[in-house]
């Protein structure tokens, strides 16, 4: 028997329902990531299926970023919008849906403007995860729990990143490169189904504890236009423009960077070392996120924790402009595996500072905004990538990296401030 929306089936307690939630959420990240960086471990199959050179691959990549950035927001604005009763439900399912059949269709492509459709589909998909998965993570957790259960969501992505260099290596060459699409896109389909068949929202008690209303009672929130007036908002736009071309870099670059001549690295070598940065990533993503929430625990105001935090680790981040002049393929993965953990640290914490500075129903419209700027800045770092790349003067691209995140720092401590409408302003 199916439960009325809002209520939870009474066979899955709450306490277990919301770890199965996190579970099935980190399952569809998995798949995400690896649909959305496999062309940067089959670069040179495109390159060669569609004759690209470095800037032709750069606007391919970004054909996705692009469609993405745009999508964000719009994925935002309708969880925020929709997402009460079975709206996080079924908004989840269509995007998880509808990127894996996108993944699986690129397989089947013969031309370069169906593939990039194929991914412009992708781009457009994907956001819809990630605001949803923030609105649900906000209602099922409390504060103390929140930012551990973002980042095992969210590092799902990086797993998938983990995943994908033995995985989808290992598809091409033992099928082709078609099937490091397919496979990818069939699994999504039975993780979408898996969602629509566990998610529930939380029961009234759950909710009014994370986040002070229940369902149907209205509360203070800011109306969509209202959002625009925040600094807050205004501030987490800098910060993500600013800094996501860093990861935006390691997720479509990596491979190509340690296969070109400095380094050398083979098809087969990318495949065996090449998950070792995102596996960093991963750990430390997630241990960033415990540690931020173990100095809330300890008594410090959320909001400081995550911006002291987030300050200490940044200050490693220029050792990343050192990595043109070094031709050790081991040092240049550990740089990279560093960088990696910063910058997922980064993305894991950002979020959770929006769900203590905003109300829990703008939660997911704020994400998308600032996710979406943050997409639209590495499309256009990605094009001064290929540019460089192609011209053979790396280096400047390395030394923009590393100052990156040091400028987020500055609008994070002056931008960022708990944000609270007005009383009368009320959202249901």
């Amino acid at each position: 028997m199916i439960s009325p929306a809002g209520t939870s089936p009474a066979r899955i307690p709450p306490n277990l329902r919301r770890w199965l939630v996190v579970a099935i959420i980190f399952g569809a990240m998995v798949l995400g990531y690896i649909d959305r960086v496999t062309i940067s471990f089959l670069a040179d199959d495109i390159k060669a299926l569609f004759h690209l050179t470095n800037t032709g691959y750069a606007r391919v990549a970004n054909v996705f970023i692009f469609f993405y950035a745009v999508m964000y927001p719009v994925s935002g604005w309708l969880i925020d919008r929709f997402g009460r009763g079975e709206g996080v439900r079924f908004l989840m399912f269509g995007g998880i849906l509808v990127w894996s059949l996108a993944c699986a269709g690129a397989a089947f492509t013969r031309v370069v403007w169906s593939f990039g459709f194929c991914r412009a589909v992708l781009g457009l998909a994907e956001p819809m995860a990630y605001a949803a998965q923030l609105r649900a993570v906000t209602e099922w957790f409390p504060k103390k729990l929140r930012a551990t259960a973002n980042s095992l969501c969210v590092a799902g992505g990086t797993i998938g990143m983990v995943i994908a260099a033995p995985f989808l290596v290992g598809l091409k060459e033992t099928y082709d490169w078609r099937a490091a699409f397919i496979v990818p896109g069939v699994l999504g389909v039975v993780i979408a189904l898996l969602w629509v068949m566990v998610y529930r929202n939380p029961p009234a008690d759950v909710l009014a504890e994370n986040t002070g209303g229940a369902p149907g009672v209205p509360t203070p929130a800011f109306a969509w236009s209202r959002l625009w007036k925040t600094r807050t908002l205004w501030g987490v736009i800098l910060i993500r423009f600013i800094s996501d071309p860093v990861w935006y870099f390691c997720l479509f670059w990596f491979p190509t960077y340690v296969k070109s001549p400095a380094l050398g690295l083979t098809e087969r070598q990318v495949g065996l070392f090449g998950w070792i940065p995102f596996l960093c990533a991963a750990l430390g993503g997630i241990g960033g996120a415990v540690v931020s929430d173990f100095m809330v625990r300890r008594g410090m105001k959320p909001i400081l924790a995550r911006k002291t935090f987030l300050t200490a680790i940044a200050l490693v981040m220029p050792v990343f402009a050192l990595t043109p002049g070094i031709a050790n393929p081991v040092v240049v993965i550990a740089i990279f595996s560093v960088v990696a953990a910063v910058c997922l640290s980064w993305l894991f914490n950002v979020p959770v500072i929006l769900s203590e500075t905003f109300p829990a129903k703008n939660v997911a419209g704020v994400l998308g905004i600032s996710a979406g700027f943050g997409a639209l800045g590495s499309v256009l770092f990605n094009e001064f990538v290929g540019k460089k790349f192609d011209a053979g003067v790396p280096a400047a691209v390395f030394m923009i990296m590393g100052a990156l995140h040091l400028i987020a720092v500055l609008v994070l401590w002056t931008m960022l401030r708990v944000e609270t409408p007005e009383e009368k302003e009320v959202k249901n």
